[in-house]
């Protein structure tokens, strides 16, 4: 397949994908649409205010809401509240403490673990091009802005993650009178008085969670700048079968943040958000997933939404090990194996079961045969994923001294 042909499929994935979706069935419930259609109608593009994007080649200006437009100096508050462990109840914990900029903001456990030790039943969800997801959650359809994806980490309580108060939590009185905060919150926030609020910290963690743009891996230059020699044949190869049948891994994994749904790919066709249940379990029982990760469902209520979860972003994938919603994948060849066999089979235990067999799994999974140079081709395509630079980049770095 030469150059030509390949850019030719790459842009007919995403244009299949962002406008017509064809074979995709109808996601969640409609209200779910409505609430993503709504905060898409309340979003502006927006680059004034002192606040210029860095955009790679093929990426659009992400959505900006009208009420908390970029600047810089508010990037820069949103760093420094990132890290700062004070943002949690026993100084133990912050933002960064589970999402880690060189596993692409992500971590290695297979579940997140709050400040007080507590175990999550889910994985940390990578922060990659954030700018631009339509959800946020691995299940949580109703989330649907940036600026309140933040309220759960800070303040839920079962299980606990940073263990703040939502209400006259000592935080607030350190950001009132740290001599940083001090100067970084009113120029982040001019005119508005008394900045030093909840509404004001979510908003400036946006907007730098915002400047997370990984599109630097040599497969982008490969693709959208043309460097032919960018990436190896084999990962060529492996890019054929990625956007290909039987594979076709693009129909969850599409577009230019190769993961779920974007904001700007959100359209009223009938088909919403979709979240998909890949054959990951299928316990007997009343349902087929564990009791504590029932994906879609603790929302829906809907039994056809049991097991449904948000296809992640693959971007810098070969660092993210392990895989899945609940970290149950410890490589990228278990993820292989999973997908050829068209769901995964749990011989013993509580969970035991064959996934193929989910009355939920997703038609996409379906099963395929890969030869071991496929599966290194495979292998290698994904791993031209890895951004180094985004991994690496000193602007998203930890900006206190000792902290």
């Amino acid at each position: 397949m030469d150059s030509r042909n390949r850019s030719d499929l790459r842009d007919h994935t995403e244009s299949v994908r962002a406008n017509s979706s064809p074979g995709k069935r109808p996601g969640i419930a409609r209200v779910f649409l409505l609430l993503a259609l709504s905060a898409f109608s309340a979003l502006a593009y927006q680059s004034g205010n002192g606040f210029q994007w860095s955009l790679p080649t093929g990426f659009p200006a992400p959505p900006v809401p009208a009420d908390n437009p970029m600047l810089p100096a508010k990037v820069e508050l949103g760093r420094h509240l990132f890290y700062d462990l004070r943002l949690s109840a026993n100084g133990k914990g912050s933002c960064s403490t589970c999402h880690m900029q060189q596993f692409g903001f992500t971590d290695q456990r297979p579940v997140a673990v709050g400040v007080t030790g507590q175990s999550h039943p889910r994985r940390v969800m990578p922060l990659a091009n954030v700018a631009w997801f339509a959800v946020f959650n691995w299940a949580n359809p109703t989330v649907t802005q940036l600026e309140d994806q933040s309220v759960t980490p800070l303040f839920n309580d079962h299980p606990i993650e940073l263990g703040l108060l939502p209400q006259n939590d000592r935080f607030l009185q350190v950001i009132a009178t740290d001599p940083t905060y001090r100067r970084l919150f009113p120029s982040a926030f001019p005119g508005d008085q008394g900045p030093y609020t909840f509404v004001h910290v979510r908003k400036a963690l946006a907007a730098f969670e915002r400047t997370f743009i990984s599109g630097n891996s040599p497969y982008d230059h490969y693709r959208y700048r043309h460097e032919e020699n960018a990436i190896s044949e084999s990962a060529k190869r492996g890019e054929d079968l990625f956007f290909h049948a039987p594979l076709s891994c693009s129909r969850c994994h599409g577009g230019f943040t190769f993961g779920g749904e974007t904001i700007y790919q959100t359209t009223d066709d009938g088909h919403g958000i979709e979240f998909q249940n890949n054959g990951l379990y299928n316990i007997a029982g009343k349902f087929s997933f564990p009791a504590d990760n029932l994906g879609v469902y603790e929302f829906t209520h809907n039994p056809a939404d049991v097991g449904k979860f948000r296809p992640p972003s693959l971007r810098n994938v070969a660092v993210r090990a392990p895989y899945m919603h609940d970290g149950s994948l410890h490589s990228l060849d278990d993820v292989f194996d999973h997908y050829i066999h068209g769901g995964r089979i749990v011989l013993q235990g509580p969970n035991a079961g064959d996934g193929s067999k989910n009355p939920n799994k997703s038609t996409f999974v379906s099963g395929f045969t890969l030869t071991l140079q496929q599966r290194s081709d495979l292998k290698a395509f994904l791993e031209s994923l890895t951004d180094e630079d985004f991994l690496q980049n000193p602007q998203f770095s930890n900006p206190w001294p000792s902290r």
